[in-house]
């Protein structure tokens, strides 16, 4: 089967790495519902070699320069597990952005709206210093609610968005505008 999956910066660690790894994203068709394509990108954190790649590619297709911020804010879940070793290869700190109830007190909180309901996310009181710039890291940009919560949670706090990285990006599902003023990067996108 073809892939609809599209290189964008990915390709900035070469063709070879590039398509390695696409061949370990998985596309599960009807998952979590019908006409839905669910996308796996959990083969590759598995993979020692994907692994590498994948934030070698991050690194490599920042939104910013380097010098640009000071910190990298990950997204729970994926967002963790991807945004702590990019702070780690960039030199910088790492700030986990979590869901609602998993942080003990004092915490700051955003809630945002979702198709089905709402939600909120939050971090530790005093996560982010006053003028502190934030790139904020996830695996997928979908229709962005999280990640504009997360803009507003880290304004709220005195800190700035320097920038968004993506693993993953939707295409054909418009961008909330508090993301559309900030510089973004995706390694890829496909269809909604």
């Amino acid at each position: 089967m073809e892939s609809d999956i599209t290189i964008n910066k990915l390709s900035a660690v070469g063709t070879q790495d590039a398509q390695y790894l696409l061949s370990l994203i998985r596309t599960i068709p009807g998952f979590p519902k019908e006409g839905i394509n669910f996308r796996d990108f959990m083969p590759v954190l598995a993979d020692a070699k994907g692994l590498s790649i994948l934030i070698d590619a991050l690194a490599k297709a920042l939104p910013v320069s380097v010098d640009d911020f000071d910190a990298v804010a990950g997204l729970e879940s994926r967002g963790f597990l991807i945004g702590a070793p990019l702070a780690m290869r960039l030199n910088k700190g790492f700030i986990a952005i979590r869901k609602a109830g998993k942080l003990p007190p004092p915490t700051k909180s955003m809630s945002y709206s979702l198709e089905y309901g709402t939600a909120a996310i939050e971090v530790e009181d005093q996560a982010f210093k006053p003028g502190e710039r934030i790139l904020v890291v996830d695996d997928l940009i979908a229709t962005g609610g999280t990640a504009a919560a997360a803009e507003r949670l880290i304004q709220m706090n005195g800190a700035t968005v320097a920038g968004f990285s993506f693993v993953m990006e939707l295409t054909g599902i418009p961008t909330p505008a508090a993301i559309s003023a900030y510089k973004r990067s995706s390694l890829l996108t496909m269809p909604a």
